[in-house]
């Protein structure tokens, strides 16, 4: 009798691991909120984005705030802030949402299978769900995702802008501070590496006449922009009437701010009687991105995820192996949006520590891949200070690859910050141009710096005291292993 009893249990707990492990989430409000039919929903999404004409922030995206109304309603603003993400490389993205329907404690996050929509089925990130709930403490709560739909509308718009992620679906439930800034932290330590964006859901104020609602969520995208968290929790505790998924938002603001200097942009706001409903009772949506501030305060706030730097690593290396070993160019076109942006380009060549090559532009004429591919072939075959790498060579190499900013002319040298700007000095048709690793490598001051540079581009080292032009970048630096 035991032995029968042992093998009913190990039947049962082979059974409810295998549940477990295909665990899949239905969609429920698929069909009234948007098309069931998976051609009507596609091509639904595809003229939103075509529409949407909001721009990538020119930093790396920390979080989009979207709204997650029927798509009759919220679809062209929400399509705004999927508009920035379409075709760039995240891994997996975190969806935060509140919860309508079901009250609970703490924060349900949803640990394996999948999400299914009418596009199909989106993979939970399992190893980030995790850790998320490793480091936070919070647990799954199955009835909180059950008919939640503020995490569901926005699977779609993911499945069609970044088809490869995988995604974290989490539901808050009562949102006091405490459970805030838990999130936060959370977000803060299980996000510590990889590619991974947050997509906060919620709508603005809810069922106010329209002058009003406008008013209001005014005075709250204020207090977003500028990271009024302490606010904002005040009122989400006293459970104003400002937006239905506010402890998403401000945990999402607080772990942009844990990861450094951040900032919001609005991309787009509207409210429902814009789209059909009433003007006497609307409901506010908002699209808004959170991204990285460049420390610096310039204008170069362009950045890259650690996977584009990969990418872009990988091309370079592709590309000289390509034209050494076959004297042809390498053909090639990345899926990120990011890599096709157009920007000044250097491509260093080391070997064994020395320089073996070194060729770039300045101007931002070509999409940024393509630069890196006729840098890369320039630096190592058309470099007239060396010789063109040979095969024997190609294993030896090390690959640093520098993406320019804006040029900026100075007429004041003390503007210079040597670690920070590179220079270009100027004069009668002759230019020259060093990075500014340059000045660092060789341990030179800003007076120095301007000599060297004077001295590259063929002039007099003192020229930049009478009459050359002084220009200065920054640069967004990244080497490999060679």
């Amino acid at each position: 009798m035991r032995k029968k009893i042992g093998i009913l249990s190990i039947i049962f707990l082979f059974f409810n691991c295998l549940s477990l492990s295909s665990q899949m989430r239905n969609p429920v409000v698929a069909g009234k909120w948007y098309p069931a039919d998976s051609q009507d929903l596609s091509k639904l999404i595809d003229n939103l984005l075509e529409k949407a004409e909001a721009k990538a922030p020119s930093d790396n995206l920390r979080a989009l705030v979207v709204p997650h109304a029927a798509y009759v309603y919220s679809g062209r603003v929400a399509a705004e802030a999927y508009k920035v993400i379409q075709g760039q490389e995240y891994d997996s993205v975190v969806i935060i949402g509140p919860s309508h329907r079901y009250g609970f404690e703490g924060v349900s996050i949803y640990p394996k299978g999948a999400y299914r929509t009418p596009l199909g089925d989106v993979p939970v990130d399992e190893q980030l769900a995790s850790r998320l709930s490793q480091v936070s403490g919070f647990e799954y709560t199955p009835r909180a995702h059950e008919k939640e739909h503020s995490v569901e509308v926005q699977v779609p718009f993911i499945q069609k802008t970044l088809p490869q992620a995988k995604i974290v679906p989490v539901v808050m439930g009562f949102q006091t501070p405490q459970y805030i800034r838990t999130l936060s932290q959370a977000l803060s330590e299980a996000i510590s590496g990889g590619n991974v964006l947050v997509v906060v859901s919620t709508d603005m104020s809810h069922h106010l006449p329209q002058k009003k609602a406008h008013s209001k969520d005014s005075k709250t995208i204020s207090l977003i922009e500028s990271f009024k968290t302490r606010t904002l929790m005040k009122k989400i505790t006293r459970r104003e009437n400002i937006m239905c998924g506010g402890g998403a938002v401000v945990s999402a603001l607080l772990y942009a701010q844990n990861k450094g200097k951040a900032r919001v942009k609005t991309l787009k706001y509207a409210d429902s009687s814009q789209f059909g409903g009433p003007q006497d009772r609307v409901v506010g949506y908002l699209a808004a991105a959170v991204y990285a501030r460049s420390s610096s305060g310039s204008s170069s706030n362009f950045s890259l995820s650690d996977k584009e730097k990969r990418k872009l690593l990988w091309t370079a290396r592709s590309a000289i192996n390509h034209y050494v070993k076959k004297k042809e160019v390498f053909d090639y076109t990345p899926q990120s949006a990011h890599l096709k942006t157009k920007k000044g380009v250097f491509v260093t060549l080391k070997k064994e520590g020395r320089l073996r090559g070194c060729i770039g532009m300045v101007e931002p004429k070509i999409p940024l891949y393509k630069a890196v591919i006729q840098a890369a072939i320039y630096a190592a075959c058309k470099d007239t200070r060396f010789s063109p790498v040979s095969e024997e060579e190609l294993e030896d190499l090390q690959i640093q690859i520098s993406v320019l900013s804006s040029l900026e002319k100075i007429k004041a040298p003390r503007k210079i910050k040597v670690g920070q700007h590179g220079l270009v000095v100027a004069k009668n048709n002759q230019r020259g141009l060093l990075l500014p690793q340059v000045a660092v490598e060789n341990g030179w001051n800003r007076k120095r710096f301007l000599q060297q540079t004077c001295v590259k581009a063929g002039l007099p080292k003192d020229a930049w005291k009478s009459g050359a032009e002084i220009f200065i970048f920054e640069a967004l630096v990244f080497p490999d292993e060679g």
